[in-house]
């Protein structure tokens, strides 16, 4: 399942990660990203803005993790 969002935002494509837990997902403008675990997995090619974008929806999820817990 492949999932397309047209504009980045980061809760709401953590919000989608965290839900499905295994897939693939595009962001237009940035590129292809798979994730497994709840987590975004980094991609073969490393560029800069994919690399940043990981980062803050990985951050976004344990954030939302942190949330949920208590």
């Amino acid at each position: 399942m492949l999932r397309i969002f047209k504009q980045y935002r980061p809760n709401q494509i953590a919000r989608y990660v965290k839900s499905y837990f295994r897939g693939r997902l595009f962001i237009v403008g940035i590129g292809a990203f798979e994730f497994d675990y709840g987590r975004l997995l980094p991609s073969t090619k490393h560029d800069l803005k994919a690399l940043s974008t990981l980062s803050e929806v990985n951050r976004e999820i344990q954030c939302l993790a942190l949330e949920s817990a208590m």
